[in-house]
């Protein structure tokens, strides 16, 4: 399980698809492999950061 910060990334295969998809803070992201798809999530978290201030 990697993190971002003090948040929990959940990285995981996703059925019946080619892919993989990552939860983290009511955050949903898809990639071809676990790491875009954990690289999609960095992105995702530092939007909802900045939209907070």
């Amino acid at each position: 399980m990697k993190r971002i910060g003090h948040l929990k990334v959940s990285t995981f295969k996703i059925k019946n698809r080619k892919g993989y998809a990552a939860i983290c803070c009511e955050h949903l992201t898809e990639g071809k492999t676990p790491q875009e798809a954990y690289d999609r999530m960095l992105k995702a978290v530092r939007r909802s950061i900045r939209r907070e201030r």
